[in-house]
């Protein structure tokens, strides 16, 4: 059987169509490759296994927070004298954002300087502690009648890093705010957020660090000892590996399709004239 070079002759309309069907097939190959690129939903969310359900409180026992050197402390001092106003003169004056805050501030010695009484030792001490000090010696010292002291931390902030929406430092005007508070506060967490793996950095009170590794993805954050943030936490989320993968690799793979398809299009134009 004769065959003729002429059978095999494709309509120009043909080819384009083709052409561009197969275009088409690469970048809808292309895109489906990025967008099941691994990300597994169950780490996606929080607490993915938990249903209803009452979660009980932590067993471990929270060690209360200690002043540390460059507090700032509000100290408010009242009593049945008529004049205790000398008591309720803070040292300091500190304007942060748009708060404007009165304070003592904790010295370098670890001691605050308190009107009539002096040098007072805070550093190491929690609140209560330096309360009840303060209280015991204005009535040793018969300075007032029935003095009543309370004692709050002005600078109470953690911060946030890392796979948020908006990295942030946070103030804690109420002294108290969980991990989650926190997170939501930044924004929540980034689709490329490790949740199984969220560092806590708190500076203990001998001034070393201890670093947590918390799971967000477990219940058992919700009865953690960490589930409550200390002043001056630091929360640090680290990224996934799709988006180390992708920032690693990104750069070089991304304009290296761009040129096929770019050749693609000048190969089918070329082709159709």
């Amino acid at each position: 059987m004769d065959v003729k070079v002429s059978d095999f002759t494709i309509d120009k309309k043909d080819m384009k169509f083709m052409l561009l069907n197969k275009s088409n097939l690469f970048v809808f190959l292309l895109l489906a490759g990025i967008l099941t690129s691994c990300i597994n939903t169950k780490k996606a969310i929080y607490f993915p296994e938990v249903g209803n359900t009452i979660i009980p409180a932590s067993t471990v026992p929270v060690a209360p927070d200690v002043i540390q050197k460059n507090d700032l402390l509000n100290i408010n001092v009242s009593s049945l004298d008529k004049d205790n106003t000398i008591f309720n003169a803070p040292n300091l004056l500190v304007t942060t954002g748009n708060n404007t805050l009165l304070g003592y501030l904790v010295a370098d010695d670890g001691t605050i300087q308190f009107p009539i009484l002096g040098n007072i030792k805070a550093d190491g001490l929690t609140k209560e502690q330096l309360r009840l000090n303060i209280q015991k010696r204005l009535q040793d010292e018969q300075l007032l009648k029935g003095p009543i002291v309370t004692v709050r931390l002005l600078n109470f902030r953690v911060t946030v890093l890392g796979e948020v929406k908006n990295p942030t430092t946070i103030d804690v005007p109420s002294e108290k705010i969980s991990l989650l508070q926190a997170i939501g506060l930044a924004g929540d967490l980034t689709i490329y957020a490790r949740r199984d793996n969220v560092a806590v950095v708190r500076q203990k009170p001998d001034g070393s660090r201890e670093i947590t590794r918390i799971n967000l993805n477990s219940a058992e954050l919700l009865s953690s000892p960490y589930y409550y943030l200390k002043s001056n936490d630091v929360v640090y989320v680290e990224p996934n590996k799709s988006k180390v993968a992708s920032t690693g690799r990104g750069q070089q793979w991304v304009p290296a399709v761009l040129s096929g398809l770019s050749l693609i299009a000048i190969f089918a134009d070329r082709l159709i004239k």
